[in-house]
């Protein structure tokens, strides 16, 4: 009996250890704030990673308000809970909004990005933009901080990725700052063409 019950353990450790996650660490852009979670672009995400035949899970660890500093805090938690093989991090944008540090903000996304690769994960950086407003030294301190970051660590990055649809009235919700439904299916596409390079 012991060795049947030892076989059977034995044939499913295997498959346990195939099981590959992917990690979204981000922000209400992330979240899906404002739209049902079903449309947010990383259950999309989700979608086409499984109709194209990985064996991946996507899990959304995004809370909408979050900082730099609160994703670094998760973080431990996470990536014990998931051991991501795939980390993407959508942070900062609070930070900004929120006129904080630039060069706080910056440690927390190397820490963030450091201890994840440590673990494991392969790193994606989602940068995002502040609005003018804030001044242009303010505002381009900022998003350089992501391309240096990204060249730091020999990791990928996807620039902007509100780009072509802030500007669109039609993709955004009222408050002019989170996209709506309709530009959930964009933010996808876009993620995936950074995406579909790293899958196994």
């Amino acid at each position: 009996m012991y060795s049947v019950v030892l076989a059977l353990v034995l044939s499913i450790l295997p498959v346990c250890a195939s099981a590959k996650s992917i990690v979204v660490l981000g922000d209400s852009i992330s979240a899906g704030y404002g739209i049902e979670v079903q449309q947010g672009w990383v259950a999309l995400l989700q979608k086409k990673i499984t109709a194209r035949g990985f064996d991946y899970t996507v899990y959304n660890e995004s809370i909408s308000g979050d900082t730099t500093a609160g994703g670094l805090a998760r973080l431990p938690t996470i990536l014990v809970k998931h051991k991501p093989d795939i980390l993407f991090l959508e942070l900062g944008a609070n930070d900004g909004l929120r006129g904080l540090s630039p060069e706080e903000m910056e440690a927390n996304l190397a820490a963030i990005i450091g201890r994840s690769l440590q673990a494991g994960a392969k790193v994606t950086l989602l940068a995002m933009k502040i609005p003018p407003n804030y001044g242009k030294r303010y505002v381009e301190m900022f998003y350089d901080i992501y391309p240096e970051l990204a060249q730091e660590f020999k990791i990928s990055y996807v620039p902007f990725i509100l780009e072509d649809i802030v500007l669109r009235p039609e993709l955004m919700q009222q408050d002019g700052i989170h996209p709506n439904a309709l530009a959930q299916q964009i933010l996808a596409d876009k993620i995936w063409k950074h995406l579909q390079f790293q899958l196994k």
